[in-house]
């Protein structure tokens, strides 16, 4: 790094004079300007490479050198040092095109942009003269891209340096090209250093400079970032011009914060500043998202005034669906003819919220007619717009108008979605016309959509609703079109028989799947099984039995405990005890441990605490000594009646009978204490097993990490996650989420993030709930932008996300005023299969976009 100590041939004394006392390098009350042939689009380009910088081409005179190729220099020119190149340009400081063209001759730009003295000295010539302005401003942005490890604060230190060492004035100028090579060569970062380091000097940017840092802040989302450095600039009384106040109104409405970006605005307007449509626009956009749509449209009629033309398509379109939203559809309509009235087409976002307000307003004729005219005017409605129409339709029952409108969509070769085409079958069914809905779904197969899996959906949507003899003619048409039967199938139809209480049908079903060679599975048995119980069959029940038994089906213990668990569910384990206890006599087997430890946890999900506490005591009256496992069921059995007495009591007669606790036992203990937000309590069983020697497992680990982080306590969830890793136990997804969720909520998000790197790093492959944890909670925390990509990373990993996701990043869309962003997830949505649910209609109608489903 050069230095202020050099040597005294470039230091004379009035330079020291000027230096020791120094004055700020600008005085100007505004930003300065740039030169005169800047612009946005050069700022904003991409670093030039030597071939594109642009030298005079000066004719060579008497006191001009030729110029001559880079190859000639290097041969020629190499043994001239740098003390003589320097010694040269000094004697031309006066003439900066003579100096750059000496330069130009003796010096390859490669060499020049090395950042040597020859380099700054140059650049000091070249800001004297507003004829090479433009040079030395594009020899910064090869100077940068040259040396893209070269910190800002050596480079601006060596500026200071040469200007000291070689008798020049401190010009701001070359400081501002310096901040503006970062810029063009998309260095943010030491953009922002640059300006610290500018602002330290009492150096002012010119302001293109600092919009183009302020703009690449915002689009990165460094929102606090963006607003110290335009806090910075006001702190020295400069406000800044209209791209600045568009930029800080940006990144409000960014943030979520509309009623700044109003706030914004109004400061600009009290001190007499003049507006352009862009600004207009986004102070309507955030007016309409406080809500303030008295301040929307008192915009919407000064930008007119003043500037003398319309607002555009977006402003109106934004107004109309914050009307929409809050019920003021007279105004909304009078707002679209405002705009139509001067030639600016309905947008199809703002025709679809309008044709939504009258749906929602149960005016389904007004609806239509908006829909009819757009066509007729030319407005191709969108798959969103069919798929919404059909919808509200079908919500209405008015499904004779839903299958046209279909038809129109089919017509104009949209595809439908899966989605839609199980919300038409399933209007059809409940009009009771199963004939139009086969009639679609006959269609729906010849546009590919009808596999099996959705033969199988809609085979369980009608047998759902009991629609039998349609089931039926699905599956011969199923049959017909060369679409499989699987076990699935036979299934939904034994399932829809025994609903109907059909037993006879239900049977003959099964004996047919058996005549077609397909084995039957463990959910075969158990529907069947179950449906007779439910009936009061148990002689089918147990022929049913008899019968999986003889054909030496390997049942799984859901199987059999079918018969104690499908009964529990009608509430009748007495009932299923007392059967269990003849088949065992009838067999001549012993009531096990197992079976009773089956039953006492079937009273406990009926919720009846003394039937499960009395068959505990007849069990230990029989002889049958409980073992650890029923201690388990009981005590967890208590912890979730609230019963905590009665588990703590079970604890001790477990001692007594000095049997002890195993880890599930104190997994329930201590998740029965942690939910009742008693965490000494917990952390007392939880020393108290590790003193035993048990090894506590994830479980436990999640319990008391989710009891701490439900009362806000995430530095002693953080404490048990380390103990976890040190104590070489591995934590889970939920593990992971738990913790993930609690550092979100608390404002950690560097934490968090770690946290989800490491989960992706261990191949923990993310669920569902993730997922919805770290939409929600990086949306709540203003990083809507990592959100979003949330939501491409499920899809990259071929993960559909769910409706739940879907709605949190629309939501987040439709905050940021990105409606068609929104309404194209919208869309994706329902091509994916995914059933849309009220949320979504919440927040691209009704604008209600609080997603909170996940604790």
């Amino acid at each position: 790094m050069t230095t202020f100590l050099a040597s005294k041939r470039f230091r004379p004394p009035l330079l020291l004079y000027r230096l020791i006392n120094s004055k700020p390098f600008s005085s100007q009350p505004q930003f300065p300007n740039p030169p005169d042939n800047w612009s946005l689009d050069t700022a904003d380009s991409t670093s030039e490479t030597i071939s594109e910088l642009k030298f005079p081409n000066l004719t060579p005179g008497p006191d001009r050198l030729p110029l001559v190729s880079t190859f000639e220099l290097q041969n020629q020119c190499d043994d001239v040092d740098d003390a003589r190149v320097i010694e040269v340009l000094l004697g031309r400081k006066n003439d900066p095109v003579s100096a750059l063209q000496y330069c130009n001759w003796v010096r390859p730009l490669t060499r020049i942009c090395q950042g040597r003295d020859v380099f700054w000295v140059l650049i000091h010539i070249l800001v004297s003269s507003p004829q090479t302005y433009d040079r030395a401003c594009n020899l910064l942005v090869l100077f940068v891209s040259s040396n893209p490890l070269l910190n800002p604060s050596v480079v601006v230190n060596q500026l200071l340096d040469s200007a000291q060492r070689f008798g020049f004035g401190l010009d701001s100028r070359a400081f501002n090209y310096l901040l503006n090579a970062y810029n063009r060569n998309r260095r943010t970062d030491y953009s922002v250093e640059c300006f610290n380091l500018l602002m330290d000097r009492n150096v002012i940017p010119f302001v293109p400079y600092v919009n183009n840092i302020l703009s690449s802040l915002v689009r990165s989302n460094s929102i606090n970032e963006a607003k110290e450095i335009y806090n910075k600039m006001v702190g020295i009384g400069v406000a800044g011009d209209n791209v600045t106040t568009q930029l800080l109104m940006r990144a409000s409405l960014r943030e979520r914060k509309p009623e700044e970006a109003v706030n914004i605005f109004r400061r600009v307007m009290s001190r007499g500043a003049e507006p352009d449509s862009l600004m207009y626009s986004l102070a309507v956009q955030a007016a309409c998202k406080v809500p303030d749509l008295a301040m929307a449209l008192d915009l919407l009629r000064e930008m007119r005034e003043k500037l003398g033309v319309p607002p555009s398509q977006e402003t109106y379109t934004s107004v109309i669906v914050a009307l929409v939203k809050e019920g003021n559809m007279e105004e909304a309509v009078r707002v679209k003819d405002e705009m139509v009235g001067f030639g600016i087409q309905m947008s199809v976002i703002a025709a679809t919220s309008l044709i939504t307000g009258y749906c929602k307003g149960n005016e389904l004729g007004k609806a239509l007619d908006l829909f009819d005219k757009m066509e007729q005017e030319g407005l191709v409605p969108d798959k969103v717009m069919f798929s919404v129409m059909i919808e509200w339709f079908c919500q209405n029952e008015k499904m004779e108008k839903a299958v046209e409108i279909y038809k129109r969509m089919r017509a104009v070769g949209i595809t439908p979605s899966s989605v839609l085409v199980h919300t038409m079958i399933k209007g059809c069914l409940k009009v009771e016309s199963p004939e139009a809905a086969l009639e679609i779904f006959s269609d729906c197969y010849e546009t590919g959509l009808a596999h099996g899996f959705l033969c199988n959906k809609i085979l369980q949507l009608l047998c759902k609703q009991g629609k039998v003899d349609a089931a039926t003619s699905l599956m011969r048409m199923m049959e017909n079109k060369g679409i499989e039967l699987n076990v699935v199938s036979y299934n939904n139809m034994m399932l829809a028989h025994c609903r109907m209480k059909n037993m006879d049908l239900a049977r003959s079903i099964y004996s047919v799947m058996l005549e077609r060679v397909l084995e039957p599975n463990n959910f075969t048995y158990s529907i069947l099984i179950d449906g007779f119980f439910k009936n009061q069959d148990e002689k089918n029940a147990w022929d049913v039995i008899n019968q999986m038994i003889s054909s030496k089906f390997e049942a799984s213990e859901v199987v059999y405990n079918t018969i104690i668990n499908g009964l529990c569910k009608a509430g009748q384990t007495s009932k299923a005890r007392e059967i269990l206890q003849n088949l065992i006599e009838e067999k001549g087997c012993s009531m096990s441990c197992t079976s009773y430890n089956s039953i006492i946890d079937g009273f406990f999900r009926e919720g009846k605490t003394d039937s499960a506490v009395l068959t505990y005591r007849e069990m230990s009256e029989n002889g049958i000594s409980p073992d650890v496992v029923t201690f388990t069921i009981l005590i967890n059995g208590f912890c979730k009646s609230d019963k905590m007495d009665l588990a703590l009591e079970m604890r001790r007669e477990m001692k007594n009978k000095d049997l002890k606790l195993d880890i599930p036992a104190y997994c329930a203990l201590i998740d029965g204490f942690c939910k009742k937000h008693e965490m000494q309590t917990a952390v007392s069983l939880f020393s108290e097993l590790q003193e035993l020697g048990l090894v506590p497992n994830v479980s436990v680990y999640n319990s008391l990490i989710s009891g701490f982080r439900n009362l806000g306590n995430m530095e002693a969830a953080i404490d048990l996650y380390k103990k976890m890793v040190n104590d070489g136990i591995s934590c889970d997804l939920l593990t992971y989420t738990t913790l993930i969720d609690g550092l979100l909520k608390d404002g950690n998000l560097i934490f968090a993030s770690d946290l989800y790197s490491e989960v992706l790093a261990l191949g923990i492959v993310p669920d569902e709930i993730l997922y919805v944890v770290l939409v929600n909670g990086l949306s709540k925390k203003g990083q809507f932008v990592r959100a979003s990509k949330m939501l491409e990373e499920m899809k990259k990993k071929d993960a559909t996300p769910s409706v739940l996701i879907y709605s949190a990043v629309i939501a987040g869309h439709y905050r940021e005023g990105n409606l068609d962003e929104a309404f194209r997830l919208h869309a994706e949505m329902l091509e994916k299969g995914l059933v849309q649910d009220d949320t979504i209609f919440d927040i691209l109608v009704s604008g209600k976009v609080e997603i909170d489903r996940v604790s």
